[in-house]
């Protein structure tokens, strides 16, 4: 592949992701890795034809080749006759692969063990007998013949002899990654498609309805992206570009070195093995036993935690594969691409706020001061406070008493997006009305919770600043938390009470027994209860935060609709209560 083309990185329309074909593999790849070697220890260079070879992933100093034959850019392009390096930038390292030619077909892992294999749908086939099959365990039928045994049926050591005993060479059966694949190119998805349509039909069972129209989408989804379903075995083993993969030297002298390269250098070390049985004619059995060991370490490099046995490092620590790098929190997606830090925007810890509305949020100031900035310099300009953009932000840096009057024009309707990672679905970034507060804390009201599945524990949440007009109105329209009262999957309310409010509810309801009222308050008899008597929720409040009432006190309060007054003393009197004088 040309290296003009990962000059141009962010020349795309889009990303699809698909198998890969041997040829997309050889055609992404600048050479072929043959030793499990990754640089000389007294020199302190990479081995040729290694894991860190300069002829394949390109120069380690900028350039230069490798024997030093040309230095500067003045040779830019040039290919070194003496140590086959292209002059470049050393940035390629980061971006060429290389790749193994292996010496026998291997099993994806992704596509016979995950849940559910694919392979395992495809081929309809039990996960545990194919695995069984890939790891040359027990055999499987390719060409049943004249025989009695079945096309696909999974045969042990024995009853494969047994069978080769009765029937001779009249059916054929063949064990690893290469049956595997024979079945595979025999198969005609098309007609396949045509078949399966025809037996869901046919069939009254709901289970085999099921399973079928799993197997038939499947089919379906094969041919309609344009995949070879034999592209799930592979013959060749992309090795991803040396910087992804450092060797660093340590100032002890010793080399931390990432896990991959443990993985790549058992790979070639059996690969070269098998390919010196072979070139040997060594017995069936021991090749056979290097085939599966080939298909194992090649399992462990693209996902080890999924490995019956995985390769553990020092203090038997598993080696993290390549799947370990992508999924998780820590993986590329989420922590790398996701997690991703961008302009307007911030990041805080969230408490509760319950009595901010539903519909806003309470910001801090130090982040609204940040975020705004942009819109507080335009205003003040226009207001004549400052005359320039530099003097503006001079205003903001010493926090003048102006600027959160301005401030809070400019938050006025101007929502934010709060977003909680990881956002599983629409709720998980809503929008709010910015309220300001002090800390360092960003509020929330409770009921908000359930839909970014938030609570109070120290969750962090990002916020967000739509900048256009256009992109302000689409947030009040579509993504207000008032907005979003219900699920749109399945219509259940995503306002409910959770976390902090439903304590508090059960706290301030529960019976305490005895408590404590302060004998000079008016009280009411009220069916033989004596309870003290409030003329408005704000009386009540403030007798609370007196000292006149107990939280859990049991009180009389008069409600705004009600209107029946006691004219004499202005005291609100319940149906057949009396004043207690």
């Amino acid at each position: 592949m040309a290296e003009s083309v990962y000059d141009r990185i962010n020349d795309y329309g889009s990303v699809k992701i698909q198998l890969a074909s041997p040829n997309d593999i050889r055609s992404w790849s600048f050479g072929e890795v043959k030793k499990p070697e990754t640089i000389n220890y007294r020199t302190y260079r990479p081995e040729k034809d290694g894991l860190f070879c300069e002829r394949i992933f390109g120069p380690e100093r900028d350039w230069e080749c490798a024997c030093g034959k040309y230095k500067g850019t003045k040779h830019k392009g040039i290919i070194c006759d003496r140590c086959g390096v292209k002059v470049t930038h050393s940035r390629v390292r980061r971006k060429r692969m290389g790749h193994i030619n292996l010496a026998a077909p291997i099993v994806h892992i992704w596509y016979f063990k995950a849940l559910p294999s694919r392979l395992g749908t495809l081929l309809q086939m039990r996960t545990a007998d194919l695995e069984k099959v890939v790891l040359f365990q027990d055999y499987v039928v390719l060409d049943p013949g004249q025989t009695p045994l079945k096309f696909k049926q999974v045969l042990t050591e024995d009853e494969h002899h047994a069978a080769v005993e009765k029937y001779g060479s009249d059916f054929k059966a063949g064990m690893g990654a290469e049956a595997i694949r024979t079945i595979l190119q025999g198969m005609d998805l098309a007609a396949l498609a045509v078949e399966l349509r025809d037996d869901l039909d046919k069939t009254g069972s709901k289970q085999k309805t099921k399973d079928i129209s799993k197997r038939l989408k499947l089919v379906e989804n094969l041919r309609g992206s344009g995949n070879d379903c034999e592209w799930m075995v592979m013959e060749v083993v992309p090795v991803i570009p040396p910087d992804l993969r450092p060797l660093v030297m340590l100032e002890s002298g010793n080399f931390a070195t990432s896990d991959l390269n443990d993985l790549y250098r058992r790979i070639i070390n059996r690969n070269n093995r098998l390919k010196k049985l072979m070139d040997l004619n060594a017995p069936e059995v021991i090749i056979r036993n290097e085939k599966r060991m080939l298909q194992q370490s090649v399992d462990a490099l693209f996902d080890n935690g999924r490995c019956r046995r995985p390769v553990q490092g020092t203090a038997n620590r598993p080696l993290k594969s390549l799947t370990d790098m992508i999924k998780g929190k820590q993986g590329r997606f989420r922590e790398n691409l996701l997690g991703k830090r961008v302009d307007y925007s911030g990041r805080s810890v969230i408490v509760v706020g319950p009595e901010l509305k539903l519909n806003q949020c309470g910001l801090p100031k130090k982040i609204a001061l940040e975020l705004y900035q942009p819109f507080i310099i335009r205003k003040l300009k226009d207001r004549g406070l400052a005359d320039t953009i530099k003097s503006a932000k001079k205003m903001l840096e010493r926090r003048e008493k102006e600027i959160w009057d301005v401030l809070e024009e400019v938050i006025y309707q101007h929502p934010v997006l709060l977003n909680r990672a990881p956002t599983l679905h629409r709720m998980g970034i809503q929008a709010f009305e910015p309220v300001l507060v002090e800390g360092n804390a960003i509020k929330i009201h409770p009921l908000a919770c359930k839909g970014f599945n938030a609570d109070f524990d120290g969750d962090q949440m990002a916020v967000h600043l739509p900048l256009s007009v256009e992109a302000q109105v689409e947030t009040h329209v579509l993504m207000l938390a008032t907005n979003n009262i219900f699920s749109p999957a399945n219509g259940s309310p995503m306002m409910a009470p959770t976390q902090d409010m439903v304590l508090g509810i059960y706290y301030l309801t529960s019976d305490r027994g005895a408590t404590y009222v302060n004998e000079s308050l008016r009280k009411v008899e009220y069916k033989g209860v004596e309870y003290p008597l409030f003329g408005s929720r704000h009386e009540a409040m403030m007798a609370y935060v007196d000292g006149l009432v107990g939280i859990h006190t049991p009180l009389l309060v008069r409600l705004p609709d009600v209107t029946r007054i006691v004219e004499e003393d202005r005291a609100y009197e319940p149906e057949g209560a009396k004043v207690v004088t």
